[in-house]
């Protein structure tokens, strides 16, 4: 075997970037009473009951309310549990998401 000098460059560092976060927000609806949509967000997004119904009354009052902040796919997949659950419930209740500014 012959020793070879060969010429290593060095790795240029790669600077990994967050991923772009995405809101999860709650609509508010007319239709679904207080008491479901606090229990759905005490189901899909883990809340207290106290913490559901600040959420649930920001909604209520503002229109919208955001209700988690966190990765795409997990953002998704949140709000897609959520309006599968107030639909299989028969309600209209609406989450929706978009990159977070």
């Amino acid at each position: 075997m012959s020793n070879k000098d060969t010429a290593v460059s060095p790795k240029t560092a790669t600077k990994l970037q967050r991923p772009r976060l995405y809101k999860v927000i709650l609509i508010n609806d007319d239709y679904t009473p207080r008491e479901f949509v606090i229990l759905v967000l005490r189901a899909v997004f883990r809340m207290t009951e106290e913490t559901g119904y600040r959420v649930m009354m920001t909604a209520h009052k503002m229109g919208t309310c955001v209700v988690v902040v966190c990765a795409r796919d997990i953002a998704e997949t949140k709000a897609t549990e959520a309006v599968d659950l107030a639909k299989e419930a028969g309600f209209p209740l609406l989450f929706t998401t978009e990159p977070e500014e």
